[in-house]
Parts: C-alpha cells; sequence; structure tokens
C-alpha cells in the first residue's frame, strides 16, 4: 500500500470530462509547467501509441510548446496502474528532455477506474519505486487567469534558405550534407557571436519599452527553469542580461481577459551577426575550397515559427537559451526527418502554424504540408488524429489554418487581416436587450455571422429577396467557422444553382421569384454538401412548441436558423424558454432591413431583436393563419 503524501495536486483542467467518452482503457499524458507550482496539471492529451513511446516522443516534442512539459501520466481502466503510468511517463520525460530531467524530477501517476474516480500519487525521483498518495486534489476555478496573469508568450519565426552541395558522382551524399546543414544551423544559434533581438509584438501601446539585443555570450543552456529568477528589474544602469520577461509586459491585467490570445507577447528576431563591439582592427577573410568532384548546389526553403510560455519573472537571456533556441532545434529535426525521404524529388513545403483550441490552456504547434490541400484525405487524417489526442469534437473544424493564432493583429496595432472582402455587420445580437422570458433558459447560435438585409451591394431585392438574404446569412456563418472558404453566392448564383441540379427551368435565372426553405436546402447541399433538417408547421400558433427542440438545434448544431412558409421569411438565431412555464421568445434577424449598416439603429429598430410569439399588445408575431417552415442546416462531421 503506498503511503500518504502531504503533497498537493491542482487540476487547471477537468480530466474527467475526458474520460466520460467511453469505457475503454486509455492513457493520457499529464502537461505541467515549471513556471507553475509542483504538480499543476494544465492539460491532458491522449496517448494515441500504446507500444511506441519513441513516437509519441517526436509527436509531442513540437505539439507541447516550450515552457510546457510531461509532468506525468493518467491511467484509466479497471486494470489502471499508477506504477506503470508513473514508468512510462519517466520514460516519455528521458526521451524528450535528456536523462536527467527524466530522473529528477517529481512525477505524478493518476489512475481512474471505470467508475470515473480519480487518484493521484507521486513518484519524487526516478530512483526509487515509491509511490505516495496525494489526499489533497484542488480544481482551480479561475484557470486561464492561474496561466497567463502572471506568463506571456515568446515567439521566434525563422526563414531559412539552406544551402546545401552534394556532388553529381554520388547522390545519395546529399542526405548526409542535408544532415550537416541543419546541424550547422543549430550550432550557430548556439554559438557566442550569435545576436538576438526581443521587442515587444504589441504594437497598440503608445509607451512600448525599448528593444534589447543579447549576445550568445551570455546565454546558459543549462539553467533549471524552476529555480531562475532576475537579478534586476530595470533601473538607470540596469542590465540587459538580466532583464525579466516582464519588462515587456505592455498589457494591463485584467483589461481584455486572461487567454492565449491576449497574452503579453515577446518577438524575438535571429540576426546571425557575427561582428561584437570590439576596438581591434580587422579585415574582411574570404576562404575558397576547391570542390573535389563536380557538385551541385540544392537551396531547400526552410520556416520555423516557435511559440513558447513563460513566466514573466523569467530572465529574457533565459527566454532565449532555454526556450526559443531548443525549440527552434527541435523544428529543424522535425523538418529534416520530414524532407529527407524526398530531398532530390519535390520536397515537401512543410511549415508550422500555432492554435488555441477550446478548452486547451496553453498552445500547440502543428506542422502542415502545404503541397496537400485542406481537405484532401492525408491532412484530413492529420487533423482527425490532433482531434482525439486534444479530445476536441470531430464535427469543428478548429484545427485548419485559416483557426491559426494570428499575430498580426498585435503587429499592426489590432487590425489584423479582415475576411477577404467582407465589410458586413458581424454578430449584430452581441448586446441587445434581454427577452423579458421569467426564468428562461437561452440558447443561442455558435459562432459569428454576417448580416445579411435588404438592398445591400445597391442590389434592390426588396420586397422578394428576404429568402435569398438568409440563406447568404446562414453561408457566411459557415464560411466564418472554415467549414468552407467559397464566397457568398449572390441571389444569381443562388438561381443559377438551383437550375444546375434541376430544381428550376432556365428561365429562373434573374427572375425576381421567391425561394423557401426547401430551396435553400438544395443549394446549402450543392454549395456546401451540408444537410438539413425541416420542421414543418401548420400554423404560427404552433411554433412555441417546437422551441424546445430549437433550444437543442442550438447546443447542438449552433448554425443559424431560417424560418420560411407561407409568409416572409426570417433568420432564427436563439430561443429563449422557460420548460416550467411554457414561456418563450425567438431571437430574430430581420433581413427586411432596408437602411444603411449602423448597429445601433438596427437593434434601436427591432431588426435584430427578440420577439415573443404574442407581444404585451396581443400581437401575433407568428401568424397564426400561415403555416411555417423552419430550415435547420447540420454541422458537416469533418475537422
Amino acid at each position: 500500500m503506498a503511503a500518504h503524501s502531504n503533497r498537493r495536486v491542482t487540476l487547471l483542467c477537468r480530466p474527467t470530462k475526458h474520460l466520460s467518452s467511453g469505457s475503454d482503457p486509455k492513457a493520457y499524458w499529464l502537461v505541467g509547467s515549471p513556471f507553475l507550482p509542483p504538480l499543476t496539471v494544465a492539460s491532458l492529451l491522449l496517448r494515441l501509441s500504446s507500444d511506441d513511446l519513441h513516437k509519441e516522443s517526436v509527436e509531442l516534442r513540437t505539439l507541447i510548446p516550450k515552457g510546457f512539459e510531461v509532468i506525468g501520466a493518467l491511467a484509466y481502466g479497471a486494470d489502471a496502474d499508477a506504477q506503470a503510468a508513473v514508468y512510462a511517463a519517466r520514460r516519455l520525460r528521458k526521451l524528450l528532455y535528456g536523462e536527467e530531467e527524466g530522473d529528477n524530477r517529481p512525477v505524478i501517476g493518476a489512475v481512474a477506474a471505470g467508475s470515473g474516480e480519480l487518484k493521484f500519487f507521486v513518484s519524487e525521483s526516478g530512483k526509487s519505486n515509491s509511490l505516495e498518495e496525494v489526499d489533497s486534489v484542488v480544481e482551480e476555478e479561475h484557470s486561464e487567469k492561474y496561466v497567463w496573469e502572471n506568463g506571456c508568450l515568446v515567439r521566434c519565426e525563422l526563414p531559412i534558405k539552406l544551402p546545401v552541395y552534394y556532388p553529381l558522382k554520388n547522390t545519395s551524399d546529399v542526405e548526409k550534407a542535408f544532415v550537416r546543414a541543419i546541424e550547422a544551423v543549430v550550432a550557430k544559434l548556439r554559438d557566442s557571436q550569435a545576436v538576438y533581438m526581443l521587442e515587444a509584438l504589441n504594437k497598440t501601446s503608445m509607451d512600448l519599452p525599448a528593444p534589447i539585443v543579447i549576445r550568445g555570450g551570455h546565454l546558459d543552456f543549462r539553467a533549471d527553469l524552476s529555480n531562475i529568477w532576475p537579478l534586476a528589474e530595470g533601473g538607470d544602469n540596469f542590465d540587459v542580461n538580466s532583464l525579466p520577461c516582464s519588462y515587456f509586459s505592455v498589457i494591463s491585467k485584467g483589461s481584455s481577459g486572461f487567454s492565449v490570445e491576449n497574452a503579453d507577447t515577446i518577438q524575438v528576431s535571429v540576426l546571425f551577426n557575427s561582428l561584437g563591439p570590439s576596438s581591434a582592427s580587422a579585415v574582411p577573410v574570404a576562404e575558397y575550397i576547391p570542390a573535389q568532384d563536380e557538385a551541385r548546389l540544392l537551396v531547400v526553403d526552410i520556416k520555423l515559427d516557435v511559440l513558447c510560455y513563460a513566466s514573466k519573472k523569467l530572465p529574457l537571456r533565459h527566454a532565449v537559451s532555454r526556450l526559443i533556441i531548443p525549440g527552434l532545434a527541435d523544428q529543424l529535426n522535425a523538418l529534416q526527418n520530414s524532407m529527407l525521404p524526398n530531398l532530390l524529388g519535390q520536397h515537401p513545403q512543410i511549415k508550422p502554424y500555432h492554435f488555441s483550441p477550446p478548452h486547451v490552456l496553453h498552445p500547440i504547434t502543428v506542422f502542415y504540408e502545404l503541397s496537400f490541400g485542406e481537405t484532401e484525405m492525408k491532412q484530413v487524417e492529420v487533423r482527425r488524429s490532433l482531434h482525439t489526442r486534444l479530445g476536441l469534437p470531430f464535427d469543428r473544424p478548429l484545427l485548419r489554418i485559416a483557426n491559426a493564432l494570428d499575430f498580426s493583429k498585435l503587429k499592426n496595432g489590432g487590425l489584423g487581416s479582415q475576411q477577404k472582402g467582407s465589410t458586413l455587420l458581424r454578430d449584430v445580437h452581441i448586446g441587445i436587450p434581454n427577452s423579458g422570458v421569467s426564468g428562461g433558459s437561452v440558447s443561442l447560435v455558435q459562432g459569428s455571422y454576417e448580416y445579411f438585409h435588404y438592398l445591400q451591394d445597391g442590389f434592390n431585392d426588396s420586397g422578394w429577396g428576404c429568402a435569398y438574404r438568409s440563406l447568404q446569412t446562414i453561408i457566411s456563418w459557415f464560411r466564418l467557422q472554415n467549414y468552407s472558404s467559397i464566397e457568398v453566392p449572390s441571389h444569381r448564383e443562388i438561381q443559377q444553382s438551383l437550375v444546375e441540379i434541376g430544381d428550376k427551368d432556365p428561365s429562373f435565372v434573374g427572375t425576381r421569384d421567391w425561394i423557401g426553405a426547401i430551396e435553400l436546402s438544395f443549394v446549402l447541399d450543392k454549395l456546401l454538401g451540408v444537410t438539413c433538417k425541416v420542421i414543418n408547421v401548420r400554423s404560427g400558433a404552433e411554433l412555441p412548441e417546437k422551441c424546445r427542440e430549437l433550444a437543442l438545434h442550438f447546443e447542438t448544431q449552433g448554425t443559424p436558423i431560417m424560418i420560411g412558409g407561407g409568409v416572409l421569411a426570417y433568420t432564427l438565431l436563439g430561443v429563449d424558454y422557460n420548460e416550467a412555464s411554457g414561456d418563450c421568445a425567438f431571437l430574430i434577424l430581420d433581413p427586411h432591413y432596408t437602411g444603411t449598416d449602423d448597429l445601433k439603429k438596427i437593434v434601436n429598430g427591432g431588426w435584430c431583436g427578440w420577439k415573443k410569439a404574442v407581444d404585451s399588445k396581443g400581437k401575433n408575431f407568428f401568424l397564426h393563419d400561415k403555416f411555417y417552415n423552419l430550415l435547420l442546416p447540420q454541422r458537416p462531421n469533418m475537422v
């Protein structure tokens, strides 16, 4: 029986959410940080390879940002064994961080039986087989604040054109030459003559601290990240080599919430400048080494992009030596392994992207091969594997390139690149007055959409184009959630689609004929591959009876709904429903608006707002003598 430890495990994530998705035995890696208190679990990553720890280490080495690390393992199932979990975690740590790091740090072994009850054990050292059960386990309520209030991001982009010379007589030597070239870059990064410039990435502040320069000779590659603090915090005679990361803090605490997207970000530039300060005179020297055989030059384009997490108390020079440089080296080695098999052919275009998936406290870095389209099976399988490891849903394209973190927003003073060709209002329902339903439960559209309405773009569709506008709003939702990259179709393009599938005659194109829910479903299927569910009601009086079903749609699918039928068309963005009393309200986005895109005018005029089936004056919003069709687009099952 294990002894009991006075240690405490702090959970910043909720392991039970991962464990509730099935009864099959599973294993997870526990991720923490040297900048957080010991035995603090920030995230869980599913172990995908049960018998190949080397493969796991290769995938996790670049996925987990520097500044976070594997601190343990969790075994789930009837035969879960804490000792085996600790042993696996220590072996993985040795592969990731070296023999010393694998043995000398405390490691968590957690087990969960089929009932879901969690038990945590700690192994203080790899040199002992003893485990101590942890009695104190705390679930932190404000996890993002816990991580980001005193933490920041450190980023380095480094494009490299790597020259590789190889003899024509023996092309097999190109692989050896490529490996030597990669090793030379890594050595140059660690060279005492290397120069690194650090600056605040956030350009929105008018009072930015001055950039600083750190030279390779002042770097310490063996510093213990969990036990290093700045020697000085500024002053008139400060030493740049002792400045902490907080020197570049420009975002006030709590000003925009705590998250990856709102974190202070330090940009590191590699200058590769060998000219240090010197009073000695020198002249340029060129060295000529003739090739013994006829050779060819191969230039390999490499794009490195490292994103790390650091405590704001960490000295900047240690952020470079212990986070940025190891991160660059890991990416170079990963790219080397990917490119070697086809170096002389069409070598793959591989680029790293950073993501901040929902419910994952830290960013992740993913390599995508750009020579493949995002919908090609190879890329889909890469994303599906990542969704599995991170516990993400399989009907949300959360890890597509369009969802990558956009640091240009910080570079451009918060003005990120807007969606191509789009100047329309988005998410106009945010901030509107409440519905007036007492004790109701609100279910809303998930994600962003654009507001399409009459007379936009100088096109007069007043009196007949409301369903077209509702369809455009729905398609904009799929675009903004990155399910599709097609442009929002015009009225004529919508009509042409219906002709192409045989639903309408060619003479339909260019007319002012109405379309309804069924036609919208045909267009969504043709243009996006989206299926739809249709709810029919014989009278507007029956619509409140559908509130429970509509609420379930918004909670599970989250797409805007088109309301059509024998009357004008609307877009439904949510419902507020009191199941006990039956009282309900519908959040309506009205495409019949003909004014300018003035948000205040739209909201005050009721063009986007809550509508009760019967208002305070006894007027019916949904007519009792008309039928209604509700079109509920379903999320595609895709990643």
